[in-house]
């Protein structure tokens, strides 16, 4: 048969390390269900320039199932240690059947250069038909209960059902497979855990219900939120049984300097689907909102920018002006006395603010460094709110007297100001490996 073109992944190109070797490798990555008769398959990747001492790796694994296949393809960059060229039949069939080639090299550029799915697979002789019929299904989304059926081969009179889970190399999958077995149980893998730089694993309860989700976090200090910021991860991770994905967006902004805190992975349970934005209490010179999105389904956490938040705030009013100035500032990095700009408070402001907001979860663990205007009204940032999706907000004052506010200026006789302290900055983030983009597929 003869090759059918089929892919082309999208060219990376990396910055190398001036005046030192680095090789050039094949990279790009991607997964699709195709029919059985379209093999062999061929494709074209993109390339790459890795960090010196690094090699080129090739991954591909064939998952056969009746009438269809599904392809998992990654190439790139690799730490790992050379080995060759390396077919294994981790189930060769008939009925399921699971082949992986491994290469990993750094004898030339682009070393890594299989371009085909010939040396992994070939259609089996034919066999004898048995008594037991299965279901046989390779999908992405859930089998259907009509599934096609097919007639197992003498010697397969078990019938598979279960989840694959695909995770590394930039592949993130999660794949639903029924077909025929010789044995019962969850073996198709035969105790394989890791396929180059995939990790693999099954799951064959009835109802599978772990999740996979966007992972990682988000610190942007800017002097605008009128532009809106970038808000993509290249991490993954798999949540345990009863997760669900969570997205939340934090904006603390005061007036000439905002800014954004971000997270996004595995929520624990107890959390019903829900997608909000909210402006919570504040005072003149600072504005805290928040974009909260839990939900059930794999890599639903996706907002891809803060205009998910920002497209959704009020205009900003213009009060009236009063007679005292404060200090405005909004730091996680510094100390808000070396970043701070005076600012003309509104009609009855009574003193200058200069507290802190204390973040947990969600990967991130700070404390926001705040000064602003108070007003009588005021009483908190967030409304007394102790959750904000899936940080945890506690405002952390320290009353001192009202006459020693540091930077408070009145301009016709205005109140003294009443101050808090600062309480310090502490700041851990989260991190993983690196997802691939990936091209669509056409056949």
């Amino acid at each position: 048969m003869s090759a059918a073109p089929w892919l082309a992944l999208l060219g990376v190109a990396l910055l190398s390390f001036s005046g030192s070797q680095a090789l050039k490798c094949q990279w790009g990555t991607n997964e699709a269900v195709q029919n059985v008769s379209q093999l062999p398959l061929t494709w074209t990747p993109g390339w790459a320039t890795c960090v010196p001492g690094a090699g080129c790796q090739d991954t591909a694994i064939l998952i056969v199932s009746g009438p269809q296949v599904n392809l998992v393809l990654s190439k790139g960059c690799t730490l790992a240690e050379d080995h060759e060229a390396c077919v294994i039949q981790h189930r060769a069939g008939p009925g399921l059947a699971v082949i992986s080639y491994t290469h990993v090299c750094r004898h030339g550029d682009y070393c890594n250069d299989l371009s085909t799915s010939a040396l992994l697979w070939s259609p089996p002789p034919s066999t004898v038909p048995g008594t037991v019929r299965c279901p046989v299904c390779l999908s992405k989304q859930d089998c259907p209960e009509t599934a096609p059926q097919q007639m197992c081969p003498v010697g397969h009179s078990h019938c598979y059902s279960g989840v694959l889970r695909l995770h590394g190399g930039g592949i993130i999958s999660k794949l639903r497979v029924q077909g025929c077995m010789p044995e019962p149980g969850c073996h198709l893998l035969n105790g394989t855990k890791e396929i180059g730089p995939v990790s693999v694993s099954e799951d064959c309860s009835s109802k599978p219900d772990t999740l996979i989700c966007h992972r990682g976090t988000m610190l942007v200090q800017s002097n605008s939120h009128e532009e809106p910021q970038e808000w993509t991860t290249h991490w993954s991770e798999s949540c345990n049984p009863g997760q669900m994905c969570q997205e939340t967006l934090l904006l603390i902004d005061a007036g000439h300097r905002i800014l954004l805190v971000g997270s996004k992975g595995c929520v624990p349970e107890g959390r019903g689907e829900t997608q909000a934005v909210s402006l919570h209490a504040g005072h003149p010179g600072v504005l805290v909102a928040s974009y909260v999105h839990f939900c059930a389904s794999d890599l639903c956490n996706q907002a891809q920018s803060s205009s998910v938040l920002l497209d959704d705030l009020p205009p900003p009013a213009a009060p009236e002006p009063g007679g005292l100035q404060c200090p405005s500032c909004v730091d996680m990095f510094g100390s808000c006395n070396e970043s701070s700009r005076l600012i003309t408070c509104p009609q009855g402001t009574m003193g200058c603010y200069d507290g802190s907001l204390a973040l947990s979860g969600g990967g991130v663990s700070a404390t926001v460094n705040i000064q602003s205007c108070l007003t009588s009204s005021f009483s908190s940032f967030v409304n007394d709110t102790q959750n904000l999706g899936i940080f945890s907000v506690a405002e952390i004052p320290k009353d001192r007297e009202a006459d020693s506010a540091p930077g408070a200026h009145s301009l016709s006789g205005a109140a003294p100001a009443t101050s808090l302290w600062v309480v310090g900055l502490a700041l851990a983030l989260c991190a993983g490996d690196m997802v691939l983009a990936a091209n669509s597929i056409s056949p």
